[in-house]
């Protein structure tokens, strides 16, 4: 058995040969930290619309259906702190309350038991927001959460796990791209018409549209490249991987600079630390910082047994789980029953997803506009907080903030899943009620019911420079005729 002190210039042999990992953890955990705080403010003000009581999925319709589904296993296939409380207050203190903790992360106190606890709220809150929360960065966020559990105490095993997790977010997101056979990729042609069609530009989409072709062109094959050689660099020796990580990063922040995307690409660059070692972060970060991170407890050498056998137990349930995620995008994949009900468990905890961010480009912004009336002559229109609609308004720019009803707004006229949520969100706008017309700038009737609805369809296309120094405008719009499947709408009285 080898002496106390044998042990300990073990250890000090280890540390010196190995990279070392604790800076990078810490700066990742106030990373996070911060993502963690504006994912959870941004939903606190919109979750009694999409869940509350008078919101267009009340959790309590939620929590019946599961119940009546699942049986007593019902906890598991469904995990929810809101088991506990449903209320509308339950809702808003679990949104405000993952905030506050988010703040506590930050500052450093009670790493794990907070991370825990950040995790089963967003996990909750994730269930409770149904369509308006089934989003990749929504499962980015609890994958990059359940994994950071690990972190305190933990082992290089974790670093591993988020380089295979960046892996998969990137290369996935690619190769995605080609297997969707969508000729707008493999032509080079996507960003010819994915600045105007993206569900939310901002103003830097606009500018971006009148690039060059050859530019345009020239990005799309450089997203290819970034997306599907790029990660496989993550795994290659020191400088490759510190490549990958600018690479990656440098196109996280072109999407910024021409797409309202939240919080994910500020996700997807935190994300991109574990890519580098505290020799090469060291550089750029203040002195105290580096001390902060250098007495944390964070990536121990060695790691605490517990945390380093629960990291390995969570690698063996992620890896092949991910492995089985990723082909079931390759077409014609055959599904094998008890592999399919194993992933179907983790599914439900967002601990080893898919990604496949725009695998298809609308080549055409087709947008349904609403408008009320409380005679049926006169009609009024709804106005988003964000969705175009007046065509002078500039896009806002609104990273990393993540208005979930204006996104999904963009899915309606192009896939009839989504209808079912549209149907209620109407509904709703003809009950008035408070949550649900609080989530947009404004309702035409104040707190008056209107007694119809109407929902017309209109091709939006950016104006030209030329069209805008005329006019002042960014849009330019057709109308195309009312929204078949659901045209109008009126209130029994």
């Amino acid at each position: 058995m080898l002496s106390v002190t044998a042990m300990g210039v073990r250890d000090r042999l280890l540390a010196a040969a190995a990279p070392d990992y604790r800076l990078v953890a810490w700066l990742f955990l106030r990373c996070l930290a911060l993502i963690y705080l504006v994912a959870f403010w941004s939903l606190a003000e919109q979750i009694a619309g999409l869940a509350g009581s008078q919101g267009i999925y009340p959790i309590a319709e939620q929590l019946r259906n599961a119940a009546e589904q699942h049986g007593l296993l019902r906890f598991l296939l469904y995990p929810s702190v809101f088991w506990v409380a449903s209320g509308d207050w339950a809702l808003r203190a679990a949104a405000y309350g993952g905030a506050a903790l988010a703040v506590v992360l930050f500052l450093g106190w009670r790493e794990r038991p907070v991370l825990i606890l950040l995790y089963l709220l967003y996990l909750s809150l994730y269930h409770a927001g149904q369509y308006f929360t089934n989003f990749q960065w929504d499962y980015l966020l609890l994958e990059s959460g359940f994994l950071a559990i690990f972190l305190p105490g933990g082992s290089r095993l974790v670093v591993w796990l988020f380089r295979w997790l960046l892996f998969r977010l990137r290369f996935l997101s690619g190769i995605s791209k080609l297997l969707s056979g969508d000729p707008t990729w493999s032509g080079l042609t996507a960003l010819n018409y994915y600045f105007e069609t993206q569900p939310l530009p901002h103003a830097g989409a606009w500018y971006a549209d009148h690039l060059p072709e050859w530019l345009l062109r020239a990005g799309t094959g450089g997203t290819l490249v970034v997306e599907i050689l790029v990660p496989f660099l993550m795994f290659f020796p020191r400088r490759w991987r510190f490549l990958a990580a600018w690479l990656t990063i440098l196109w996280q922040v072109l999407i910024i600079l021409t797409s309202n995307h939240n919080f994910f690409n500020l996700l997807t660059i935190a994300l991109c630390l574990f890519l580098f070692d505290d020799r090469a972060v060291a550089r750029i970060l203040p002195r105290a910082w580096r001390e902060r991170g250098a007495a944390s407890s964070l990536l121990s050498l060695p790691a605490r047994p517990a945390v380093a056998v629960a990291a390995a137990i969570a690698a063996v349930a992620i890896v092949p789980a991910s492995l089985v995620e990723g082909a079931r995008m390759v077409p014609g994949t055959t599904r094998i029953p008890l592999i399919t009900t194993w992933t179907g468990w983790l599914e439900q905890y967002r601990i080893a997803n898919p990604y496949h961010v725009f695998p298809k480009i609308e080549k055409e912004r087709i947008e349904v506009q609403i408008a009320g009336s409380l005679d049926g002559q006169s009609w009024r229109p709804y106005e988003f907080r964000y969705w175009p609609v007046d065509l002078d308004r500039v896009p806002p720019f609104i990273v990393p903030h993540h208005p979930r009803v204006d996104w999904m707004m963009w899915f309606v006229p192009i896939s009839p899943v989504f209808m079912d949520w549209f149907e209620r969100f109407l509904h709703r706008l003809l009950e008035s009620s408070p949550p649900v017309t609080g989530l947009l700038a404004s309702a035409p009737f104040g707190d008056h019911a209107p007694r119809s609805l109407r929902v017309d369809v209109y091709r939006y296309r950016f104006t030209t420079p030329e069209e805008r120094a005329r006019t002042g405008n960014w849009w330019k719009r057709d109308y195309l005729g009312p929204f078949y499947p659901l045209p109008f709408l009126s209130r029994q009285q």
